[in-house]
């Protein structure tokens, strides 16, 4: 049996946690506040008293009226410094989840990862966490002092007359009647219209992700229709679920406060039979009309405690997530070698396995191929040497160790990892090579960037190594990204290189210096490269031919010519494919 759920109040405490102390005194200073804000209602029953019986004079009234004012701005001030500290800890909270849930992201499994859209991350990181703002501020202080004060004025009418207390809040249960028929299936529409929004980000960010396809083959009509689509499908659901709640809401709304509908006609029949004295009426009267706004105002954060119910457990989706189980110990590597024993993997349990029983050795200092048809487990084969994944079934071992008790971080510091479609982050040119070494000189990337043969056509840009390369790169050529992702890994000088088609997007004109640029970042290294184009990797001390997932052939260019008829199959095919080329 699966663990009661906790309530979204008490999931929101928990998040807190670090916050406690200052909302604590944020609640009291809030009750404080809404109990100030009655003493006005209070001094104002008291002057009316006085009025009717004739007593009103300056001396008796000055008192209660510099307690009202005391009254009024006690809870101006009181309630500024609870709002004050309320923020204080809310955004100290947020940022908090935030890093918690940016971390924990480090430590997921490029599969968990990839198994999300970029809406979904985008919509809990960034809206989902920031719309926990208004709750988090204003939930916890106001909806308890809004709670709590009236039930002290409530108690206080009982000591003026037991029966007009409890008809000063008669009409309080008929509103709850409405608004609990118009709210009987919240939580479920909420979680609809989450799902609503996270098909409209998906929408959204595929339609500008896609603009270049789009234009490319004249599909914006098409492309555009299905963006609008899920717009409107958003806004049409909010339309129909507002809809359906408003008559409900409404006769809450206009209920609830109605308190002098069963004040007044109780009162004046219990004044006229003896049983209540005029200025017990009076106090009644006034004092009835201060209770049930704030209950009102507590019953406004009910929408948001669901909602926050809602997006918690989204955030939880991440918290609570499965992570790559390493140590955070450094450990001792005896050398680079690489060993693969018996890996079988999926990306997805109960999944088709893309590697089944691979078996391989890497040698620290050679130089290594992976080839063979597309979708025969090369790149899953890098990625889980390079621990994106960890797989249950076989080992790997880098240096003498399981690749599992190695921490990610020094596995990272092994391996520079450059693959055919480079990120590039929305800064300099200079900043993106320098993240392969975060205390790297300018002297020494401009440097690097001459090895790796960039240097020339960053100095042609306006603004040189300053030039910012737009989101993922996009101000740059497919070329010009792929030669700054080799500056950086030349940059972060790791024993293990691991290059994934790096050379994919480098036309003829280029692709020699790319070739020397490689050639000096893997000097003394530990290579391990995918390639189709055959060409490039005939050198290769060993070649592995990988073929459905398994390894079917290993060796060097010429042995594997011999032994493989997939590989000389390869190879004719290659070999045509140039002289084509050449024709």
């Amino acid at each position: 049996m699966n663990p009661k759920k906790e309530s979204p109040l008490k999931r929101i405490w928990g998040l807190a946690k670090s916050e406690h102390k200052r909302l604590k005194l944020s609640i009291l200073l809030a009750i404080l506040g809404v109990a100030s804000g009655f003493i006005p209602y209070f001094c104002a029953g008291k002057i009316i008293i006085m009025l009717l019986n004739g007593t009103a004079e300056r001396n008796n009234c000055i008192p209660w009226l510099v307690l009202a004012l005391a009254g009024s701005i006690g809870k101006v001030l009181l309630v500024t410094y609870s709002t004050s500290q309320s923020h204080i800890a809310t955004y100290a909270v947020l940022a908090e989840v935030r890093n918690k849930c940016v971390h924990k992201l480090t430590n997921l499994s490029m599969g968990t990862l990839q198994n999300q859209s970029l809406g979904r991350w985008k919509g809990i990181l960034v809206d989902q966490i920031e719309s926990m703002e208004t709750t988090l501020a204003h939930l916890l202080p106001e909806m308890t002092s809004n709670l709590l004060a009236p039930l002290l004025l409530l108690a206080v009418l009982f000591t003026i007359d037991w029966k007009m207390a409890l008809i000063s809040v008669a009409t309080l249960p008929v509103g709850m009647i409405f608004m609990m028929a118009a709210m009987k299936n919240y939580p479920q529409k909420y979680q609809e219209s989450v799902q609503t929004g996270k098909k409209m980000n998906d929408a959204i960010v595929e339609y500008v992700n896609g603009i270049e396809v789009i234009k490319a083959f004249n599909q914006g009509k098409e492309a555009y229709a299905g963006y609008v689509e899920a717009v409107n499908a958003n806004a049409g659901f909010y339309y129909k679920w507002m809809k359906s709640a408003q008559f409900g809401m409404a006769c809450y709304r206009n209920f609830s406060p109605a308190v002098l509908l069963g004040v007044l006609p109780a009162g004046m029949g219990f004044y006229l039979n003896g049983s209540l004295s005029s200025s017990q009426f009076i106090m009644v009267m006034i004092l009835s009309m201060g209770i049930v706004g704030p209950i009102i105002a507590a019953s406004n954060f009910v929408d948001s405690l669901a909602q926050t119910g809602t997006i918690i457990e989204s955030i939880e989706t991440i918290l609570d997530a499965g992570e790559q189980h390493h140590p955070k110990e450094y450990v001792k590597l005896s050398g680079t070698d690489i060993e693969m024993e018996h890996v079988s993997f999926a990306y997805e349990e109960g999944k088709e396995s893309i590697l089944r029983d691979v078996s391989l050795t890497i040698r620290q200092g050679t130089v290594n191929a992976l080839v063979g048809p597309s979708g025969g487990g090369k790149s899953t084969i890098t990625k889980l040497i390079a621990g994106f994944w960890d797989t249950d079934q076989g080992m790997i071992r880098i240096g003498k160790k399981d690749i599992r008790q190695i921490p990610l971080a020094q596995i990272s510091e092994q391996i520079a990892y450059v693959s055919q479609d480079n990120f590039l982050f929305d800064d300099t040119i200079r900043e993106n090579i320098r993240m392969g070494k975060e205390n790297a000189t300018d002297k020494e990337v401009e440097e690097v960037a001459k090895k790796a043969g960039c240097d020339g056509f960053i100095r042609k840009l306006e603004h040189g190594y300053d030039t910012t390369t737009g989101g993922g790169g996009a101000h740059l050529s497919g070329g010009e990204r792929q030669r700054i992702a080799i500056a950086r890994a030349m940059l972060k000088d790791a024993p293990i290189v691991i290059l994934d088609e790096a050379t994919a997007y480098i036309d003829p004109e280029n692709e020699a210096i790319i070739q020397k640029a490689i050639s000096r970042l893997v000097q003394g290294k530990t290579l391990i490269m995918i390639a189709h184009r055959l060409s490039t990797v005939i050198g290769a001390g060993q070649i592995l031919l990988v073929d459905q997932g398994k390894i079917s052939g290993t060796g060097t260019h010429d042995e594997l010519l011999k032994q493989s008829a997939l590989y000389r199959n390869m190879w004719n095919a290659h070999i045509g494919a140039k002289d084509g080329e050449q024709v």
